[in-house]
């Protein structure tokens, strides 16, 4: 079975191609990072616009890096939600079109259930059940994943997504677009020991995040000081030890409650090279198991897509024909058929 993956969910088109027996055959992206640049973050209307000039290209390329024609296409899964919802129809409506010209099923796709099952597109990859830290721009959250579509939330931020609180420092900060890892490249030139930034509601019982005050108390440290660019370095190694030190506390209390011995890092956030080390030495020195996407799968992309497609049509192999987006779609919404 070959499945085509389309990605549209915000500010990267993505395609890809799966096939059932020799995996993924091949992937493509986009990314907008310049166009928005210049307004500090994504601006909906120009990221549609961008999706839809983008889309066929990408298309053809991939289909020739595949060796394949669309003759040889099976199904497709396109992101329908979360996220833009001009740019979720933008993938949606050519999804749906291509399904139709072909005869062939199209199924909607959740972006995040997407993000949580990337990491099985490794060869070492982890078998359910197991805990996933969803950790991204728009999401921070901890579930326990029993198999395709039992997702129980276990945990998640009450305000700021770790990844929008990564960007908003960066933001007072003074940093291009996009801040999370412009904030991430300072915090290596960071002195560790100059400020040592809370870790919320890490005293608390339970599994939630809150990033917002974080976030706060960075631009009140900033303020303070006279803005030089190793009082930025101080400040982002501060920031980022607290985030990372924070998602590692409160895994470890959901691998303790639940039980698991599996751990997947997935979701923007992932990438972060302080955080993949800090798991890491966890799993070095404990019976857990961590798994994380390549970096390239960490980000939106359609890799992810098209295996997750891959996966529902194992479970269901038909789709309806109608163009449906979900901008807001709860995870924990999601069924296995």
């Amino acid at each position: 079975m070959l499945v085509l993956g389309i990605e549209t969910s915000c500010d990267e088109t993505g395609l890809a191609l799966y096939d059932s027996d020799r995996g993924l055959l091949a992937h493509c992206l986009h990314s907008q990072i310049a166009l928005h640049q210049e307004y500090g973050g994504v601006v909906p209307e120009l990221a549609s616009r961008d999706h839809v000039r983008r889309i066929t290209p990408l298309f053809e390329e991939v289909l020739a890096a595949a060796a394949c024609e669309r003759k040889d296409i099976d199904a497709i899964a396109y992101t329908a939600g979360p996220g833009l919802i001009g740019a979720l129809l933008v993938g949606a409506s050519f999804a749906r079109a291509l399904a139709f010209a072909l005869d062939i099923p199209a199924l909607a796709i959740h972006h995040m259930e997407a993000h949580l099952l990337a990491p099985m597109l490794e060869a070492e990859s982890p078998t359910f059940p197991f805990v996933a830290l969803l950790v991204s721009g728009g999401h921070t959250q901890l579930v326990r994943v029993g198999g395709i579509g039992d997702y129980e939330i276990i945990g998640e931020s009450v305000d700021d997504a770790a990844g929008e609180a990564f960007d908003k420092t960066a933001k007072m900060l003074g940093l291009d677009y996009p801040g999370g890892p412009a904030l991430a490249k300072l915090a290596v030139d960071g002195d560790p020991q100059r400020y040592r930034f809370p870790r919320p509601m890490t005293a608390k019982p339970g599994c939630n995040f809150s990033f917002s005050g974080l976030k706060t108390h960075a631009l009140t440290t900033f303020r303070s000081t006279d803005g030089s660019e190793q009082d930025k370095c101080d400040i982002s190694r501060a920031f980022e030890d607290a985030v990372v030190d924070t998602l590692f506390i409160k895994c470890r209390r959901a691998l303790e409650a639940t039980g698991l011995t599996q751990l997947v890092v997935a979701g923007g956030v992932s990438a972060n090279q302080s955080l993949r080390k800090r798991f890491g030495e966890y799993a070095a020195q404990s019976a857990v198991q961590v798994y994380f996407p390549r970096n390239e799968f960490c980000t939106d992309n359609g890799a992810m897509i098209a295996y997750a497609g891959y996966r529902r049509l194992q479970l269901n192999p038909s789709s309806d024909s109608g163009i449906d987006v979900r901008p807001r779609w709860p995870l924990s919404e999601l069924g296995a058929a």
